[in-house]
């Protein structure tokens, strides 16, 4: 037993349970012990509560009630559900600066059950962050701070964007590993830089999502203790009772998952014994926490408890009978106390105070340990190291072939020391895709024998969903570039964590091997066809797909320079020849001209290990008197942000273009006339019989640009880049 810790048997004085009514006195009594893992409860003075803590609740409450009536739409019971959860943890525990939602070291919270967010914007807004009453009055409008579900671009205070549920906890996994890597790193004794707290709130729902689970796993391997989620119990999905579906242990699910568990059975009134929960989950130093709160879904409606209040707003009559259950006119809309202000405005002073003494122990640390403090002064302000651009590997064209996978991992190599800010791993695949600098220590538990909290390189495990919300909270936190290694075709299995990484902004990096029918034997389980038409499609996304060392190069110049973008890297198994006329400066533009010939007859554009291909289907069709010019488009999304003269200085009026590309044709349209590609799934052989089989040879290219350009023969072209609108 642990010196500060005491048995149940004899716990301090029992803290008061809060029978609520109203906003009459409130009534004290005994409470049930809290349901935990552990046999005990570290001993603590509790937080106290009283009626104004009660009128603080019911004020959240209604402003969700209010927002989702005045819109018409939205989810007003799980606010009014967890009202309770979020003042105590907001009032008592957390510690933020409405004035600077981006203060460093600032305790994080992710509302996972993003459909929930007036809950959020509530709290936001009672706090004095730049949110409006009249922001929760314009909810779910054009245009506003508040949009359905939480978005981390569009309003302060969000430190995720979530909304497919299951995202934002394990973007909250994330944020908890940062907080423990740049405390490893810039923590010393007297200068606790970095000592937050990662809180998350989740439903039924998060918890039946696969990435949940995924990430979770991983947390509990980490041990991090500073990683605390409530799991709203309040048995109602959209379907209704989730017994239809979910009838699991949860919490003993993880507990195997190594995470310390702790169940509130009332969490409509038990303010104490939330507080209590989250004062023993402080306690647990190598576990993050899970907290069950047992809640009544639209807690004071008629239809509380129900699915009905799930998802619509609440009826008239409803939403009366509730204002008038609280003491609040029911015939008054976005009400609040002026009590409840300055009660969340006394915090909110100490927040900044908190920041202020932050700022004092930081210009101390600064003649301390000065240098350290430049790396975090720079991550602080956004600012790669001096000179990292120097240190990219260039190549000639009589450099050897070398796999764009390899290529990577040169680049990786160069930069990973030097820009400490990097940190990255794999789903397992380490020795495939090459994600591993020389010299890198494993982000792990020290523990556990295999590294410590000051490494870099991450464990994922066979986890590539939970790897990409993982890296998401990386990345939102501040002061890290996250990337992480799988297959091409295993993106896929990530698709929901990296739209959300395109709709955050935040810079993410995927390592994706095995990108083409190039991979051969594994066949069409492994070789991506529809993968990279899927990825250009979405907004804000670069999907490169290097032909060679310097396009490799330039890949990761523009992906560490693009602050607000995430970059996929689609990279072969197969070794790829140097260009002749290749630089980082050409391709850093997205797409270039690779051969050019005055008078041409045909343009070939192509990407990847099909450049090389088609270089040597240009000189089979100058030997047959046609002039092919060649070019790159590594990188669709940085070329279209090109300006038109030069985009149609590389793709020109005049004459025919053709794209190659082992992938779907599909997207291709916007760049060529016609479409050489593979629109079937692959096949299993040995990659050059793949290739053989598909056409996918210098003399295939040439025979296919032959046709095209018998077939436009004798027709004014303009360039496909040319559009109506």
């Amino acid at each position: 037993m642990q010196d500060h810790e005491q048995p149940l048997a004899i716990l301090f004085p029992r803290l008061p349970a809060l029978a609520i009514s109203s906003h009459a006195a409130l009534v004290p009594s005994a409470i049930s012990p809290l349901h935990t893992s552990s046999p005990w409860l570290r001993y603590t003075m509790a937080p106290t509560f009283n009626k104004i803590d009660t009128l603080a609740v019911d004020t959240i409450r209604l402003l969700a009630v209010d927002a989702t009536i005045k819109a018409n739409s939205g989810h007003p019971g799980a606010p009014m559900g967890c009202a309770p959860i979020a003042h105590v943890l907001f009032n008592n525990y957390m510690t933020f600066n409405p004035k600077n939602p981006n203060y460093i070291n600032r305790d994080r919270f992710v509302l996972s059950n993003g459909h929930g967010c007036m809950l959020h914007y509530a709290m936001l807004h009672l706090y004095g962050y730049p949110l409006t009453l009249d922001d929760l009055k314009n909810f779910r409008q054009l245009h506003s701070k508040t949009p359905g579900h939480p978005e981390a671009a569009d309003t302060p205070g969000i430190e995720v964007t979530t909304g497919p549920l299951g995202q934002g906890v394990s973007s909250a996994v994330g944020l908890a590993m940062a907080e423990a890597h740049l405390a490893a790193r810039f923590n010393k004794p007297g200068f606790e830089l970095f000592d937050n707290y990662t809180y998350a709130l989740m439903g039924d729902g998060c918890v039946m999502e696969g990435v949940s689970s995924e990430a979770c796993s991983v947390a509990g391997h980490l041990q991090l203790g500073k990683l605390i989620v409530f799991y709203d119990d309040n048995h109602i999905s959209i379907d209704g009772d989730t017994a239809q579906a979910l009838t699991e242990d949860v919490m003993k699910r993880y507990e195997s998952y190594g995470w310390h568990t702790i169940w509130v059975k009332d969490g409509d009134h038990d303010y104490a014994s939330i507080a209590a929960a989250i004062e023993e989950a402080k306690s647990v130093k190598n576990k993050p926490t899970l907290i069950k709160v047992t809640t009544t879904i639209g807690f004071g409606s008629k239809l509380q408890g129900t699915h009905g209040v799930h998802g619509n707003p609440l009826k008239k009559d409803d939403a009366a009978h509730v204002k008038e259950l609280f003491g609040f006119d029911p015939n008054e809309s976005f009400v609040v106390p002026q009590e409840v202000y300055d009660l969340y405005a006394k915090h909110a002073a100490a927040g900044a105070a908190a920041e202020e003494a932050w700022n004092q122990l930081f210009a101390k640390y600064e003649v301390a340990y000065p240098e350290l403090a430049v790396d975090l002064k720079a991550r602080l302000e956004g600012k790669l190291p001096e000179g990292w651009e120097e240190k990219l590997p260039a190549y000639k064209p009589t450099d050897p072939a070398i796999a764009s996978r390899k290529l990577s991992e040169i680049v990786l190599n160069a930069l990973c020391d030097y820009v400490p800010e990097m940190i990255g791993g794999s789903a397992d695949l380490t020795g495939s895709n090459f994600t591993r600098w020389k010299d890198a220590v494993d982000f792990q538990p020290p523990s556990t024998g295999f590294g410590d909290y000051s490494g870099r390189y991450i464990r994922y495990g066979v986890r590539e969903h939970g790897m990409g919300a993982i890296m998401n909270g990386l990345a939102a936190y501040g002061g890290l570039i996250p990337f992480g290694g799988t297959f091409l075709n295993f993106v896929s299995y990530a698709a929901g964590a990296v739209r959300l990484s395109a709709l955050s902004e935040v810079r993410v990096i995927w390592v994706a091997t095995h990108d083409s029918i190039g991979l051969g034997e594994d066949g069409p389980t492994h070789q991506p066809i529809e993968t990279l038409a899927h990825f250009r499609a979405m907004p804000n996304m670069m999907v490169w797909r290097p032909a060679d060392g310097n396009e490799c190069s330039a890949a990761y110049k523009v992906a560490l320079t693009s602050k607000h973008t995430p970059s996929i890297m689609a990279l072969s198994r197969q070794n790829l020849p140097q260009l002749p006329t290749s630089s980082i400066e050409k391709a850093s533009k997205g797409g270039y001209v690779v051969v050019e010939v005055a008078d041409a007859d045909v343009t070939i554009v192509s990407t990847g290990s099909e450049v090389g291909l088609s270089l040597d289907a240009t000189k089979i069709l100058a030997d047959k008197g046609l002039k092919a010019r060649l070019v790159s488009l590594p990188d669709f999304f940085t070329f279209d942000k090109q300006s038109e003269e030069y985009k149609l200085s590389v793709l020109p009026d005049g004459h025919p273009i053709m794209s190659v590309e082992v992938m779907t044709t599909l997207g291709w349209g916007k760049y060529s006339h016609q479409h050489f590609g593979i629109n079937r799934f692959g096949a299993s052989a040995p990659y050059l019989q793949v290739y053989e089989m598909f056409g996918f040879t210098p003399a295939g290219i040439a025979e296919r640009a032959e046709k095209t350009v018998a077939f436009y023969k004798g027709t004014t072209l303009k360039s496909p880049l040319r559009l109506a609108f």
